[in-house]
């Protein structure tokens, strides 16, 4: 590689941004509902807890029980109506139930068809990710343009680096289709 700190810099942002592309898919794979409990799907939502919108997760305790119901027990029991109407607001897509000390979310059995359309669902995700992770790459590889024009690093460096930029973001594309794949399997064998 070429011992230049402008090129070092380059590629150590385009790994940072290709890793956080991939973790994010992966986080928001985490709320795709697939038939089990998932606790993660109540990630994004939030109560009011004293005037202060709060992650549900930092106001009760979530567990699962069975595999297919999550058991919200609030540590504050007059949050319960809060969080109630919090996850009917929410899109999650399940009734809650309370019965006064907690609050139940029964996941229902997944159809045929609400698989397809999960599935559909992932590999739209990933297909964004990929979307992302080229992006990625063209600022990269605009930036190496950059520095060629500017007579920073010469053709031949510029080529080295080409190379490297396409090695990173195929490894990236590699770990988001591996990532669809074991959710669309989960999905499937739920």
């Amino acid at each position: 590689m070429i011992d230049n700190e402008q090129v070092e810099e380059i590629i150590l942002t385009l790994d940072d941004k290709l890793s956080k592309t991939v973790s994010v898919l992966k986080e928001e794979f985490a709320a795709v509902r697939a038939g089990r409990a998932n606790p993660h799907i109540l990630d994004k939502v939030n109560v009011d807890y004293y005037g202060v919108p709060t992650p549900i997760n930092n106001t009760s305790n979530i567990s699962v029980q069975e595999g297919r119901c999550l058991v919200i027990a609030p540590w504050d029991v007059s949050l319960l109506k809060a969080i109630e109407k919090a996850l009917q607001v929410s899109n999650i897509g399940i009734t809650p139930t309370n019965d006064g000390k907690v609050i139940r979310l029964a996941f229902p059995q997944l159809t045929e068809e609400r698989r397809k359309e999960l599935s559909k669902q992932v590999r739209k995700m990933g297909e964004d990710a990929k979307v992302a992770s080229r992006n990625i790459r063209r600022d990269a590889l605009e930036a190496f343009k950059k520095l060629k024009n500017d007579k920073t690093i010469s053709e031949d460096e510029y080529a080295a680096c080409e190379k490297d930029v396409e090695k990173y973001v195929s490894e990236s594309i590699t770990a988001i289709d591996t990532a669809v794949t074991s959710k669309e399997k989960e999905i499937m064998t739920v």
